[in-house]
């Protein structure tokens, strides 16, 4: 093993290079960010609907969306970045956990907790996703997705002072501002690169 210490200058240069990787691997798998703001739409939405519709019991129902579909779906990416077999950034790999731990506490919460949250629930999750857009957003130094995680900590924190009843319209929003439009920003920036 090698124990030469590094300059200041080389040590800059490998954080640099580390985190402009981190950007490439990131703008690879942008259509996450979409996919995962769509599904919250779709399930959000479905709910409404079905409240409108008056039919309440059944309003549960699109939430096992998310581990049914989002949970095969990152399985499916997962399988697909092991065959790649690139290298792993630490800030890659910190970024994945960051991810992993916080989408599994919102389902663990979502489905065990929701009757201790209340009306907590809403802007409790959308602070979590708020949290893990600008903690991406700031280590891959992609200012569309921290501007989007800061506007959707600022809607999650005013979601509560809102009626429940408008929580899923806060939910939506944060949807779009922190998820959807930063991922089609991130593959735009992908396919400009490629042209």
């Amino acid at each position: 093993m090698n124990n030469s210490t590094l300059t200041p200058e080389q040590s800059l240069l490998l954080i640099t290079k580390t985190i402009e990787e981190t950007k490439e691997r990131f703008k690879e798998n942008g259509h996450i960010l979409v996919f995962w703001g769509v599904l919250i739409l779709i399930v959000i939405g479905s709910q409404f609907i079905l409240s409108v519709l008056e039919l309440y019991k059944f309003t549960m129902y699109p939430v096992y969306l998310y581990p049914l579909v989002g949970g095969v779906y990152m399985i499916y990416i997962w399988i697909k970045e092991k065959k790649k077999n690139k290298p792993k950034t630490m800030i890659g790999n910190l970024l994945g956990n960051i991810g992993w731990i916080i989408g599994m506490n919102l389902l663990t919460m979502g489905f065990f907790c929701s009757g201790q949250l209340g009306e907590a629930m809403a802007p409790v999750f959308i602070i979590l996703l708020a949290f893990m857009s600008i903690v991406c957003g700031l280590s891959i130094n992609f200012k569309p997705l921290t501007i989007g995680g800061i506007l959707v900590n600022l809607i999650g924190l005013g979601t509560f002072f809102l009626d429940r009843d408008y929580h899923g319209f806060s939910m939506m929003l944060g949807a779009v501002v922190g998820l959807i439009i930063p991922g089609i920003l991130l593959n735009y920036a992908r396919r400009k690169e490629n042209v």
